[in-house]
């Protein structure tokens, strides 16, 4: 059987999205909107336009979309003082994670959370677990902490300014910006 040199065969995409880091992302690149009844929903439409953007450039064939708990992780058990600096979350962001939520179900995003862990840690497990499956695994965060998750097969979109202006890092791109492999 002979192939042409034109067929490629392509992995499936799997798209693992840090929900709190582009909800907050979203909430700061966006000016101050509301519904009629004075809830806020920047944050809510950045990230919808992100989840869109998304669906439309890679296609996906799975999206999961990780959300950070309110109550202490691990890292706080072994260290009291982990992310004790960290500025309070502004309300009108809080009152749109509920939305957000909302929206990945409409979208039909499963939303997944675990007690005692944040969104990275789930992100990371199934980026592994994605990756061991076939999956071409594309992580979508704000946080440059993901950068370590780089690997064959696993890369991370990240915003740089605003929330269009995003950029993906494979091993190449983690190598000429940190000079690290």
């Amino acid at each position: 059987m002979a192939f042409s040199a034109n067929l490629r065969m392509t992995m499936p995409t799997l798209v693992l999205i840090d929900g709190n880091s582009l909800l907050y992302r979203g909430f700061f690149a966006m000016r101050a909107l509301t519904t009629s009844a004075g809830q806020p929903t920047n944050a809510v439409y950045a990230f919808t336009n992100m989840v869109l953007s998304l669906m439309e450039q890679h296609k996906p064939h799975l999206m999961f979309c990780a959300w950070d708990r309110h109550e202490p992780t691990f890292r706080h058990e072994r260290f009291a003082e982990y992310k004790g600096t960290r500025k309070e979350t502004p309300s009108d962001l809080v009152a749109q994670g509920p939305l957000a939520r909302e929206l990945c179900q409409a979208f039909g995003i499963p939303a997944l959370e675990a007690a005692g862990f944040e969104a990275d840690d789930i992100i990371g497990t199934l980026a592994g677990q994605g990756k061991a499956a076939g999956y071409d695994v594309l992580i979508v965060t704000g946080d440059l902490d993901a950068l370590q998750l780089v690997e064959p097969g696993v890369r991370v979109t990240t915003t740089v300014k605003g929330v269009s202006d995003t950029v993906i890092y494979d091993e190449a791109a983690v190598e000429a910006r940190y000079g690290l492999k």
